[in-house]
């Protein structure tokens, strides 16, 4: 048909579908009913950008057919596509309106990891986040834990049994023996409990940790790893596997301290210039503050949704490649049994009889140091308990004895005598642990200078 003989109904038509390649509109790529809604935008822009912008040939390449058109993709985390069109027919104009879209999670966007410019403010930002529980097998007092959930939308909490921490060392004997796995393999599966009270879980592999990280982060698209520094040569060398074996993927390990009373960054002095002395060490310390505990969260986020990753069981004493009994005994100890729960238990006990049994004229013949230990030792050894949570709930104690002592008018010195005890102890513990951190790298060891040692101080 001749076009000049195009009936006005026609003209219309013709103008109407010409005015509808005006627009500039941000739409979902799916309809999926979302646990999560997003905002999307719909402008239509007609002649804001000139005509001859669409004719530079870069500019062309990226439109798909004519009238001009472009999909552009976006790492927003609301948006899923960007349409891009451009007449000229009509004259400029401006609307904006806002309209809710599918959950962007179920889009196809990149799933590649997505940095913050600042990562000590990244709240909420990272999709999946993996924690790497080590020696620090609680919920309390635990910043590792606490940042991921804070920071991420998944958390998938995660512990390693390395098979390099267990069967014989060169000298023929057992690296990790029976009862001390045992009481790891029952604070493990304490850890997992209440985990899962507070909507979570616990993953447990048999593996290299450095391995074990990498296939669970593909599985879940990871951004980041979240981890307790270490102290000694074996623990640091495990660190720097993790980090070159992630930095290869993209994903980001960021690690915390929670082993000791002081915080390492506020030490008055750089670590490579630690006094290598106690006496120093303690010296040193005089007026700096403790930091506060950090309370346990009551609700965790939820493990990732993408991996369809399986918990896993607990390995057994079998499992690890260690008899069940030795010299006809059962390994099993009731008395000692691992896990937080037991540690919060045996603290509360240990802090009502320092209550009711406070040390006499300095003698260590009482309660706070039969033996020169607490008795909570081992929990303390794989983190099951802190050693600011210890300090505090003792501390605490001690202010109920002072005050009833200051009542009654028969003075408190007794009591202060315990607590400068157990911060004797602590702090030789932190002077230990901190000393091994200074010369856990090979360089650092061949300089190492003897430091000062004492015994029956708290592991």
């Amino acid at each position: 048909m001749d076009p000049n003989l195009q009936t006005p109904k026609s003209q219309e038509s013709t103008a109407e579908e010409q005015s509808k390649q005006q627009q500039l509109a941000i739409v979902p790529s799916q309809s999926i009913s979302p646990p999560f809604a997003a905002a999307s935008i719909s402008l239509s822009l007609s002649t804001i950008l000139p005509t001859h912008f669409f004719n530079h040939p870069k500019i062309s390449s990226l439109f798909s057919h004519s009238p001009t058109k472009a999909k552009i993709p976006t790492q927003a985390a609301s948006l899923s596509h960007l349409s891009l069109s451009s007449s000229t027919l009509s004259p400029p104009k401006l609307s904006f309106k806002s309209t809710i879209s599918a959950n962007p999670l179920q889009n196809t966007l990149s799933l590649g990891p997505r940095r913050p410019a600042d990562p000590s403010n990244a709240a909420g930002i990272r999709r999946a986040s993996i924690v790497w529980f080590r020696s620090d097998l609680r919920v309390n007092d635990n910043e590792c834990l606490n940042s991921a959930n804070d920071e991420s939308m998944s958390v998938l909490p995660v512990y390693c049994f390395d098979p390099r921490e267990y069967g014989k060392s060169s000298s023929g004997f057992d690296k990790t023996g029976p009862y001390r796995a045992s009481f790891l393999i029952e604070s493990v599966a304490d850890l997992r409990k209440n985990l899962q009270v507070r909507g979570s879980d616990l993953v447990v592999r048999v593996g290299k940790p450095e391995t074990v990280l990498i296939e669970l982060a593909k599985a879940i698209g990871a951004d980041a790893v979240y981890a307790h520094r270490e102290v000694s040569h074996d623990e640091v060398k495990a660190e720097e596997n993790i980090e070159a074996a992630m930095k290869d993927e993209g994903v980001e390990v960021k690690y915390f301290w929670g082993s000791t009373l002081y915080h390492v960054d506020d030490l008055p002095f750089k670590l490579e210039d630690m006094p290598s002395n106690y006496s120093g060490f303690k010296d040193k310390l005089q007026g700096v503050e403790l930091r506060k505990t950090v309370a346990a969260l009551d609700q965790l986020k939820g493990m990732p949704s993408r991996g369809d990753v399986e918990p896993g069981e607990i390995p057994s004493l079998l499992d690890l490649g260690l008899s069940p009994t030795q010299e006809g005994k059962a390994v099993a100890n009731a008395s000692m049994v691992g896990g937080e729960t037991e540690a919060l238990q045996k603290l509360k006990k240990f802090a009502a009889e320092c209550e009711a049994q406070p040390p006499k004229g300095g003698s260590h013949d009482s309660i706070y140091g039969a033996n020169f230990s607490c008795k909570i030792s081992p929990w303390l050894t794989i983190g099951c308990i802190s050693p600011r949570s210890m300090f505090d709930e003792i501390k605490k104690t001690a202010a109920r004895t002072i005050s009833a002592a200051a009542n009654r008018n028969d003075g408190a010195s007794s009591t202060d005598t315990g607590m400068n005890w157990l911060m004797f102890e602590l702090l030789w513990r932190d002077f230990f642990r901190f000393i091994t951190k200074k010369y856990s790298s090979p360089k650092k060891q061949l300089e190492a200078a003897p430091a000062a040692a004492c015994t029956g101080v708290l592991a």
